[in-house]
């Protein structure tokens, strides 16, 4: 069992930054995939950024050249730094863990609750 919390969600204005945390629980960290989703209100849930174990990278083109994502494997804990924030980016964002990179963009093993990131024009 592994699990995720979410952190460092919050408001801020159109052209800001934020950087999300997930920490986990478990030993093996190592061995999962980690990404991030967002869903917005009305809207289904959507693929961010994913980073292997061997931190290989993937990212969603919307969020391309904006957002890292970058992982700690020494602390269990995954990141997403946002920049350019736009209001579009406005979503609860979950943080995702898949045993064993299979396809980065899902299914997922385990899921955090999600944490609010709100952007204002």
């Amino acid at each position: 069992q592994v699990q995720l919390e979410e952190s460092g969600g919050g408001l801020v204005q159109a052209g800001g930054s934020l950087r999300l945390s997930c920490a986990a629980s478990g030993r093996t960290f190592i061995s999962y995939a980690m990404g991030w989703f967002r869903q917005a209100p009305g809207k289904e849930r959507e693929f961010v950024a994913t980073i292997s174990w061997t931190d290989i990278t993937y990212y969603a083109d919307s969020v391309k050249g904006r957002f890292t994502i970058s992982r700690d494997n020494a602390k269990n804990t995954v990141y997403l730094q946002m920049n350019s924030l736009k209001p579009e980016d406005t979503a609860v964002y979950f943080c995702a863990a898949q045993l064993h990179l299979r396809d980065y963009k899902g299914p997922y093993d385990y899921w955090g609750q999600g944490t609010q990131v709100t952007v204002s024009s």
